[in-house]
């Protein structure tokens, strides 16, 4: 038989057992809800050839949208304002990029015949992620052998179907040059990585689907460092026809996403790429922090009027869960990036989802703020979520929210005065209190994607003891490249910047 000190130490050995059992729980609960820290980030898109190009774009209210080049096909045979004929598109303007035939082959060590055979955008991914880790401040080659995970949106290859036209034979880099796969793994044998590489193809939230699942690899410690991109292109015209076929496009080759005369996307092409690590991670690495992700998740829209048709329970149901993976209430949301295709279907299906989601605890005082980035440089489709999530890291950078384009008349299928929302229709300060944002992107065969961004926590200054060095009027800039005429190019694109920004203090 026990006696009562026997029992009295089993009783108190178990309560500090539970207790331990508690505190781990705590702590993987702390860890499964991190926050994701955006470190370094690049891109090119219509209108803009680099970050400080797009803010631009953005902060003036411009798009980037244009004509067809001619170095892709001849807009006038192929036009025809009809959507029925055949062999036919009735657009002639959509997002493009200049100089898409560039590439510096040698910085990756690639020779100029196996580059031939590289889909352009293969070619994208690499310089952007380059210029991301330069961002970043993280030297490309310190990564060789890293935990370092690469996760690409990506869905159309129009370049191989380009030179299986164009060849009678592919060539031997026909298949490492085009396959979907090789958008990330190329990126990781440049750089030497040892992390997961992930090509996902969801159609138009291909990238912020890759954005969530760059942050659950962190979270879960397959990766120490992750590049999360997206890219499109549009080099032939079948898919152009085909969106066309369907009257999918705006028939103007503009987003008039929320307007009475929404009718349709427009296209576009570009690449973004943005570089995370673990808030507590770059905190203790000393890295700058541009924005966090708070939470992000993804849903199915399962069945519904349609396969192709968007659902408002999805949209709300997905928005919920990257509230509850960010520990976020709605009403602390100041601005939502909306998908906002322009389209006289899905635009009263995301605002309705939206308001249902975000209007808790809100007051018609303080609505919900929408933009869509779709007004500037038209659909990127599978990098279009990655481009709304750099133009929103750019609004709570500058402090300020661009300005939506192309409302002129509110959809009267929305209930506007019902609703706690309200659209950004010019350039305007954020909300006070803190900056977070909601980013939405939905593909067509109904994966949907949502994140939480905030602005990054306030760090203590450095204070600095000691004599401190007297300022200078002269400054020594380095640049390095691996070629002349690349340090020209660099040279010069330095100094347009530095004259352009008369007050810049080196």
């Amino acid at each position: 038989m026990s006696s009562p000190g026997a029992v009295h130490d089993v009783e108190r050995k178990a309560l500090l057992a539970i207790k331990r059992l508690q505190a781990r729980v705590a702590e993987l609960e702390a860890e499964k809800y991190q926050p994701i820290a955006i470190i370094g980030l690049s891109c090119r898109v219509p209108g803009a050839e680099n970050v400080v190009e797009f803010r631009d774009l953005l902060m003036a209210g411009r798009d980037g949208m244009s004509g067809i080049p001619p170095t892709r096909w001849d807009a006038d045979a192929f036009y025809d304002p009809d959507p029925d004929a055949k062999g036919k598109m009735y657009v002639r303007k959509a997002g493009f990029l200049p100089d898409l035939e560039g590439f510096d082959a040698s910085l990756f060590g690639i020779a100029p015949r196996e580059a031939e055979f590289m889909d352009p955008q293969h070619r994208l991914l690499l310089e952007q992620t380059w210029h991301a880790l330069e961002h970043a401040r993280i030297p490309p080659s310190s990564l060789t052998d890293s935990l370092t995970g690469v996760f690409v949106g990506i869905s159309v290859n129009d370049y191989a179907v380009l030179l299986q036209e164009a060849l009678a034979e592919p060539g031997p880099y026909f298949i490492t040059g085009n396959a979907i796969n090789a958008a990330a793994g190329r990126i990781s044998y440049t750089l030497g990585l040892t992390g997961p590489a992930l090509s996902i193809d969801t159609a138009c939230s291909s990238s912020l689907v890759a954005v969530h699942e760059a942050c659950r690899s962190l979270l879960n410690g397959e990766s120490s460092l992750a590049i999360a991109a997206g890219v499109n292109t549009i080099i032939t015209p079948k898919l152009m026809m085909a969106t066309c076929r369907v009257r999918m496009l705006s028939p103007d080759g503009i987003c008039k996403t929320f307007d009475r005369d929404a009718d349709g996307y427009a296209r576009g092409e570009g690449c973004g790429v943005i570089i995370l690590k673990r808030l507590v991670d770059a905190r203790r690495d000393g890295d700058r922090v541009l924005a966090v992700l708070r939470g992000t998740a993804i849903n199915q829209n399962s069945r519904g009027s349609g396969f192709t048709v968007p659902s408002v329970r999805a949209q709300r149901s997905v928005i919920l869960a990257a509230l509850a993976a960010a520990r976020t209430e709605p009403h602390e949301i100041k601005y939502l990036e909306c998908h906002g295709t322009g389209t006289s279907l899905g635009d009263p299906i995301e605002v309705q989802a939206a308001d249902e989601a975000y209007g808790k605890g809100r007051g018609l005082d303080m609505p919900l703020l929408l933009g869509s980035a779709k007004t500037n440089i038209g659909h990127l489709e599978s990098a279009a979520g990655i481009a709304g999530l750099i133009k929103t890291v750019i609004a709570i950078q500058e402090q300020r929210l661009p300005p939506h384009l192309n409302l002129v008349n509110l959809n009267p299928h929305i209930p506007w005065e019902a609703l706690k929302v309200r659209v950004v229709t010019q350039t305007e300060a954020w909300p006070p209190g803190e900056k977070i944002a909601g980013i939405s992107s939905f593909g067509f065969s109904g994966t949907n994607a949502h994140a939480i961004l905030a602005e990054p926590p306030e760090v203590p200054p450095v204070v600095r003891t000691g004599n401190l060095s007297p300022e200078r009027d002269r400054h020594l800039l380095v640049l390095g490249a691996r070629g002349a005429e690349a340090v020209r190019a660099w040279g010069k694109a330095y100094a347009a910047w530095i004259i352009g920004q008369p007050e810049l203090a080196l």
